[in-house]
């Protein structure tokens, strides 16, 4: 099944929101209905692909000769527009074609995938790799100017060895998570990644990206998980990775994990793998303020126990029960709610009592109060309902999207004000101020993250209105010592800023190394860094 063209997920699991929510945006936020509706899929008015025969033959040749991998017709190029950014959905909801691919090209192996960069190099066709269609920085909206190719990996979604002994799984890039925690469970493991994007991205988006999923405090981020990759570039294979860790010269993975298709398209990714948890258990925390939370979640980080998962939502987010999307509004009428904190257990009985223990003594010492398993369990069950959430918002006329960041934790509270000061100076219409809400989902033992989620009235001109206050918001990041991207990736949204965190020099080594790699600038060009 396909994606929502113009939303998220399964079109069957839209839901309108209740009168509650619409009459508290209508009268707190000052959101006003749309003044038209999106326009359908048929309806709108797709150029013609900008696709020379001989190109095309040559795609054809490249996967096989198989006719139907190399689509050209207007619903499939509409689906392999953009990503799900905010800005991204109210484009195509508005009938803007502007970044839609000339071709869409579904390979089945590594070796095709060179041929398809050979074909495109020959034929000057810039080339996107496209997973499951998630980006929500830009990564998908190659900044060339001229006709590109989105290299949709679905086929490529097979489990190619397991090794049972290390604990090692080799995948292909195109496998949604879904798909490949059941081949994993199949064998009795799982990877133990589960980001909100997770019933929908695939391997190769969360190795290209970065990605940390929901259950990092116990499994880690994916990039730590990855042992090997196999990337193919114009230039030809580069494979990285043969051995747990190695002082072999500097790690060649490091320049794979988060180029986001820049330097080549990752054909296979060799993870470790876990057994399937004997017990998975959530619960409720909740505490006074932010500041209070955020020290317990600290102490948890730096001196354990470690929970599996461990997030938590500030005053503002605990009370519109964010944390909950599917029981939105529910503490509205709790005002004094403080901030829940969301802890999960993962592992065999022994391990998880033990560690629930550890953690309980911990949270009430650092004035905690347990909230019971019911706000960790709703969490759970609603845990991937956002960005569902997020289109009927838009669908009401509001303006809802998020952002996010990370620093050390001696610079957490900083980043946290000058994030939502800059985000309310600008987002205030007709002063009406905004909803900001944030929540740390991702903790380490020197800092951890946070994630953002905004709601307001549209103004004039949405996406004008949303781009002032994330470039307002990226400026606030810097200066306040924070990165400009925590797990969303840099895409074009992030690049201008990731050019300034890593500096003249740091963007010149990139460059050589996609030089070295893509001496055409045919991958992903505009996404990461600027192209030359």
């Amino acid at each position: 099944m396909d994606m929502l063209w113009n939303g998220w997920g399964d079109p069957a699991r839209a839901t309108p929101l209740p009168d509650t929510v619409t009459g508290l945006l209508r009268e707190a936020l000052g959101v006003t209905p749309r003044d038209a509706a999106a326009l359908p899929l048929e309806e709108i008015d797709v150029p013609a692909p900008p696709l020379g025969e001989a190109a095309r033959r040559a795609l054809e040749a490249a996967v096989g000769d198989r006719a139907e991998d190399v689509r050209t017709d207007a619903e499939s190029r509409l689906r392999h527009t953009r990503g799900k950014s905010t800005p991204d959905l109210l484009r195509m909801r508005a009938g803007d074609t502007a970044d839609t691919p000339a071709a869409v090209v579904l390979p089945d192996d590594h070796d095709e995938v060179l041929a398809v960069l050979a074909a495109c190099a020959e034929h000057r066709l810039s080339v996107v790799p496209f997973g499951g269609g998630t980006s929500v920085v830009g990564g998908l909206a190659p900044g060339c100017g001229g006709a590109f190719v989105a290299l949709d990996l679905r086929r490529m979604n097979r489990l190619l060895d397991l090794d049972e002994v290390s604990r090692t799984a080799t995948l292909q890039p195109g496998l949604r998570a879904p798909e490949a925690e059941a081949l994993l469970a199949e064998h009795g493991y799982t990877l133990g990644h589960f980001p909100q994007s997770y019933e929908w991205a695939t391997l190769g988006g969360f190795a290209a990206t970065r990605s940390s999923g929901q259950a990092s405090a116990g499994y880690g981020r994916f990039d730590e998980m990855v042992l090997g990759l196999t990337l193919a570039t114009p230039r030809g294979t580069l494979d990285t990775g043969r051995a747990p860790r190695s002082a072999a010269g500097p790690d060649l993975r490091q320049l794979v994990l988060g180029s986001e298709g820049a330097f080549g398209v990752i054909t296979s990714v060799t993870v470790r793998v876990r057994p399937v948890p004997q017990v998975r258990r959530y619960e409720g925390w909740r505490f006074a303020s932010f500041d209070e939370g955020a020290a317990a979640l600290r102490r948890l980080a730096q001196d354990g126990p470690r929970p599996t998962v461990l997030r938590l939502s500030d005053e503002t987010e605990t009370l519109i029960g964010l944390a909950q999307p599917d029981a939105l509004g529910a503490s509205l009428e709790n005002r004094d709610a403080g901030c829940l904190a969301v802890v999960g257990f993962e592992g065999t009985e022994e391990d998880t009592a033990h560690r629930r223990e550890g953690a309980a003594a911990v949270l009430s010492e650092c004035g905690g109060t347990f909230a019971g398993d019911e706000p960790g369990e709703r969490w759970a069950h609603g845990r991937y309902s956002a960005p569902y959430l997020r289109d009927s918002l838009l669908d009401a006329g509001a303006l809802a999207e998020t952002l996010e960041t990370a620093a050390h934790w001696s610079r957490l509270p900083a980043l946290y004000a000058a994030v939502r000061e800059a985000l309310t100076a600008t987002l205030t219409e007709s002063g009406t101020p905004p909803l900001v809400m944030c929540h740390i989902s991702h903790v380490y033992e020197n800092g951890a993250s946070l994630y953002f989620t905004v709601v307001s009235a549209q103004g004039e001109d949405a996406v004008a209105h949303w781009t002032r206050a994330k470039h307002a918001a990226n400026d606030a990041i810097l200066a306040a010592g924070g990165t400009i991207t925590h797990h969303h990736a840099v895409g074009t949204d992030h690049r201008d800023w990731y050019v300034r965190e890593v500096g003249p020099l740091g963007v010149e080594a990139l460059r050589a190394v996609k030089r070295s790699l893509d001496p055409a600038g045919l991958l992903s060009p505009g996404v990461l860094l600027p192209a030359d």
